[in-house]
């Protein structure tokens, strides 16, 4: 057999033209393949289409469900183990009807606004690239999402490094995952909630912590507890949170600009800042996506340009997450392409 596998080796020229031809079909439909694979860029959403609004549906579910409620959490919903906690809130593993779900309780009330700013926030953005939200219960200060097991974007490279998930472990995939994430920010700078500005980010690792990884392989948008609406045309700034911010991770605006001067830090002195934040983060993040996988170097070359933009020090200088976007689906299908041709 020829190492290419398609067909026996043949002096015959009409058998050499019906294996290249083979070959080139087999690298068209690979394209196709993972083409049609990144153009998903949300999460595969069959479970939860067609539902009406404030409605969930789990992808072991035949139909769908109206969020559930106070008496519904009560009596169905069952606590497992608790597999994380935050400033704001204690998350859950637990059980409704057989199925998985998040549950996440209030651990303060000093934290109250926001997690209610939270809840809003998911019931205002439910698409495929937000946490479906599986149902609230004020009274109690409780919350249940759908559970992914394989957990925040944090475990990505323990996650690829389990044997049977070694496979996945491509330029491909973690290129796709870091186009979700841009994704995500501009479905926030431009959704149905208004101009929302990721605040809960100030270093890559931050950042990670906010997205839960699918089963698969594609990434939703978790933790919304901090995410100020923006609007610099109507004078409409945000500040990230009462504190002096530092580091190369948080964009220039956000950190105190009388530093130099040795003043010392002011809230009420502090200048705002819209999303363009946001747009700062992106090369950070993706680097740390990318990790150190075969071809990452090739995908940092071909992005070099647009995060060159994104780390101008005036924040009208940056592109707009839509535009970061577009760059990054135009790197993917070339390298896609590129790749397919090397086959040859």
């Amino acid at each position: 057999m020829s190492r290419l596998g398609c067909c026996p080796v043949s002096r015959s020229a009409p058998v050499v033209a019906v294996c290249l031809a083979a070959l080139l079909l087999c690298n068209a439909f690979i394209y196709l393949y993972l083409e049609s694979v990144y153009q998903a860029e949300e999460p595969r959403a069959a479970a939860r289409a067609g539902c009406p609004p404030r409605h969930f549906k789990m992808a072991t579910m035949k139909n769908c469900t109206p969020w559930l409620q106070c008496p519904e959490i009560r009596a169905e919903v069952r606590r497992l183990k608790l597999i994380g906690q935050g400033a704001v809130k204690k998350v859950y593993l637990a059980e409704w009807r057989t199925q998985k779900v998040a549950l996440s309780s209030l651990s303060s009330e000093d934290y109250l606004e926001d997690f209610l700013h939270g809840l809003s926030m998911l019931q205002a953005l439910q698409e495929p690239r937000v946490v479906q939200l599986v149902g609230f219960c004020l009274e109690d200060r409780l919350l249940a999402t759908e559970f992914h097991p394989l957990g925040s974007l944090l475990n990505l490279d323990r996650v690829l490094a389990r044997p049977q998930y070694r496979h996945l472990d491509t330029w491909q995939t973690r290129l796709r995952l870091a186009a979700e994430y841009v994704s995500v920010l501009d479905y926030l700078h431009s959704g149905p909630a208004g101009r929302r500005v990721m605040c809960d980010s100030n270093s890559a690792e931050k950042t990670l912590s906010q997205f839960l990884l699918t089963g698969d392989f594609h990434l939703v948008a978790n933790d919304l507890d901090a995410l100020p609406e923006a609007d610099a045309a109507a004078g409409l700034l945000v500040k990230c949170g009462h504190r002096q911010l530092s580091g190369d991770f948080v964009a220039p605006e956000q950190l105190w600009p009388f530093a130099d001067r040795g003043e010392p830090f002011s809230d009420e002195l502090m200048p705002g800042y819209d999303e363009k934040t946001d747009i700062w983060k992106i090369p950070n993040v993706t680097w740390s996506l990318m990790g150190s996988v075969p071809g990452g170097d090739l995908v940092h070359f071909h992005l070099f340009q647009i995060h060159e933009q994104c780390k101008k020090a005036d924040p009208r200088l940056r592109p707009s997450a839509g535009d970061v976007l577009k760059v990054y689906r135009s790197v993917y299908s070339g390298m896609v392409r590129d790749s397919s041709r090397d086959m040859l």
